[in-house]
């Protein structure tokens, strides 16, 4: 009885040195088994990570080339802008250099219109004193006339003394001399003034001739004073607009 304790002892102990023993290996294979799988987890996450960080490097990359291309049209943009404004630049100084000119011809011009001005004075002047010359002839002439109105009055009266003289024969010698003498002062007046007469006669001519070009003159002068007024406000106009 005790044999068959001690056998049925023995046999429980090895059962449970069996059970014992694989419940070992089973925990010793879990055990090895757990580093492989949490060594797979570790090389899926490093896995995912570096696809991860390829997409970010790749994205970057993507980036890096969008913005060296936008670098590259910000520089052609730039260099295409330089170039418009050296050529405003070359146009805004051909405009100041032809505003300059303008502004040259302009005052040539002013002062083309003032010497034109004072000229225009000058005939006006002129044309008064023409006007007065002409007048102070027409009243010569009529004082002329006024003189030789009296010399034939005294050649008259003359010619009436030297008759009378002849009548009082011895006694009106003496004043039939002094009648000789005042015929013949009367006659050279006479002659004095036909050649008065006749000179005035050419200064009316002449007179009149310069008072007519002194006339077209003005004429001329006003005309060329008009058109230089208008080339003047001409050029002030394209001034105006060349400065805006």
């Amino acid at each position: 009885m005790i044999e068959q304790y001690l056998v049925a002892a023995l046999g429980s102990s090895a059962v449970t040195a069996v059970l014992a023993l694989s419940v070992h290996r089973v925990s010793r294979a879990k055990a090895m088994r757990r580093p492989r799988v949490e060594a797979g987890a570790r090389i899926d996450m490093l896995s995912e990570t570096n696809a991860q960080q390829s997409a970010l490097i790749d994205q970057q990359n993507q980036q890096t080339q969008e913005l060296e291309a936008t670098l590259a049209q910000l520089r052609d943009d730039l260099a295409n802008q330089v170039e418009s404004n050296e050529e405003i630049r070359v146009s805004l100084h051909a405009a100041v250099e032809v505003r300059e000119q303008l502004a040259q011809h302009a005052d040539r011009i002013a002062a083309e219109a003032l010497r034109l001005k004072s000229l225009g004075a000058t005939f006006e002047r002129w044309h008064e004193q023409m006007i007065s010359l002409m007048t102070q002839n027409k009243d010569m002439h009529a004082k002329n006339q006024e003189l030789s109105s009296i010399v034939r009055h005294v050649v008259i009266v003359s010619l009436n003394a030297s008759i009378e003289a002849a009548r009082a024969g011895q006694a009106g010698r003496g004043f039939a001399v002094v009648a000789s003498e005042v015929r013949a002062l009367a006659a050279r007046s006479e002659e004095l003034s036909k050649s008065y007469r006749d000179s005035l006669d050419i200064s009316d001519l002449t007179t009149t001739a310069t008072f007519q070009d002194i006339q077209a003159g003005g004429k001329m002068i006003t005309a060329s004073l008009a058109s230089v007024e208008a080339l003047a406000n001409q050029f002030q106009s394209t001034l105006h607009q060349a400065s805006t």
